[in-house]
């Protein structure tokens, strides 16, 4: 008796996308569904994504990455998950590898994706990137994103791991401003994550670690073979780094004022729930 046909789900969770999104629902257009959690764009995308067939689109409010793709991950109705960015595209390769490793007799739990980077039409080859890898694909039944983290969020995986080979094309540097408020949005994010998990600032780590930072990946990863491109990647890349210490400093201000203490670590934290500031 043959295996019947493996079902999969398709999602994303989006935020003012458009000019990105349309090659984005394009690539993963073999999904089974496409469900997409949007984070109450102004741009068109919401209403973009509402014209586009098979796919349904949920809008709510946006507290961090794991709360959101949590909540996109209870919507998805098949066993096989395969999680994209709104700025991620599917080649032609990736696609084919992906149906036939989900129809195999044996699986992995959860797949691998190394991607590569543009920098708008360009692929950045260094600067950090190149080794770049996340787990895309997965069984539902098998992951969960856990809760110690609110910004590049991880994959709790009950069983193996493996690697596709094809990459998935992130078009991750659409313009420099655009790049810049994506990396000052991590920063905070990160700086959120690290108060709440009782880490300390200090002006030393404020200095030195985006240095270090833009060192390491302009010059022990290669960045100044990118050239202009590795420069301005490897610098917002630092600056993130930068904006993580300085919101920190400044979290641990409000806490050391009464009338802010209890406040701190519920609004101020990007609105993360009891749950996880206990955990």
């Amino acid at each position: 008796m043959s295996t019947p046909k493996q079902k999969i789900s398709a999602l994303i969770i989006t935020y003012n996308e458009m000019g990105y999104i349309q090659k984005c629902i394009d690539s993963i257009s073999f999904a089974d569904e496409i469900i997409v959690v949007d984070s109450f764009s102004d741009d068109g995308t919401f209403e973009y994504l509402l014209k586009r067939k098979h796919v349904k689109v949920i809008q709510r409010p946006f507290k961090n990455f794991t709360d959101q793709k949590s909540f996109a991950l209870r919507q998805a109705t098949n066993d096989w998950v395969l999680f994209v960015d709104a700025d991620e595209v599917v080649t032609d390769q990736l696609r084919t590898e992906i149906l036939v490793t989900i129809n195999s007799k044996q699986t992995a739990s959860a797949y691998w994706f190394y991607r590569k980077f543009m920098y708008q039409k360009k692929p950045l080859h260094f600067s950090g990137w190149q080794t770049d890898k996340n787990h895309r694909l997965f069984k539902k039944s098998k992951a969960r994103f856990t809760n110690k983290k609110i910004v590049h969020e991880t994959l709790q995986i009950e069983g193996e791991s493996a690697c596709l080979n094809a990459k998935l094309t992130h078009y991750c540097f659409k313009d420099y401003k655009d790049y810049k408020a994506k990396m000052l949005h991590y920063g905070s994010l990160r700086a959120q994550e690290e108060f709440v998990r009782g880490k300390k600032f200090n002006y030393i780590k404020l200095i030195i670690k985006p240095i270090w930072k833009f060192l390491y990946n302009f010059i022990i990863r290669l960045g100044f073979l990118d050239f202009k491109r590795g420069i301005n990647v490897c610098y917002l890349n630092a600056l993130s780094v930068y904006k993580r210490y300085h919101e920190l400093r400044k979290l641990e201000k409000m806490e050391r004022f009464p009338i802010f203490s209890k406040l701190s670590r519920k609004s101020e934290l990007n609105r993360l729930s009891e749950k996880r500031l206990a955990s």
